[in-house]
């Protein structure tokens, strides 16, 4: 006889199992602080080359503006602020994909958290079923 119950967990974990365990597997392995740790560091390399390639495109394009009145004032202005604004950046770059990946590291850990305990739910309803044959 076919139980309902089991047929909708076997769908659910059939469900996951398609879509997201792969994902969730690799990310569940690492310690949370590990996981988060090494994808903000990789945030952070990224967003300083992004911030670069931005601030050597912006200088580029303003090099008569910035070349014709040139002083040693505004060439120290001109990098404290593009000093500046890079820590800024990476203060909040840092504090966002820190709080990011460790929310993520959370969710990846209990899906499968439950896709265990679905499974040995599943693996008891064999043998219950198995004692009654």
């Amino acid at each position: 006889m076919l139980d309902v119950k089991r047929i909708r967990l076997m769908a659910r974990m059939a469900q996951y199992e398609k879509n997201d365990i792969r994902k969730d597997m690799k990310i569940s392995t690492y310690y949370k602080k590990d996981y988060a740790s090494l994808n903000t560091l990789i945030t952070v390399l990224w967003m300083t080359v992004g911030y670069g390639i931005l601030a050597a495109l912006l200088a580029v394009c303003y090099m008569d503006e910035l070349l014709e009145n040139l002083t040693i004032s505004k060439i120290t202005f001109l990098g404290g602020a593009a000093v500046g604004g890079y820590v800024l950046m990476l203060i909040l770059y840092v504090v966002g994909a820190s709080v990011f990946y460790r929310g993520r590291h959370n969710r990846a850990k209990q899906r499968v958290k439950k896709y265990y305990r679905d499974l040995s739910r599943l693996g008891k309803m064999e043998v219950k079923e198995k004692k009654k044959v």
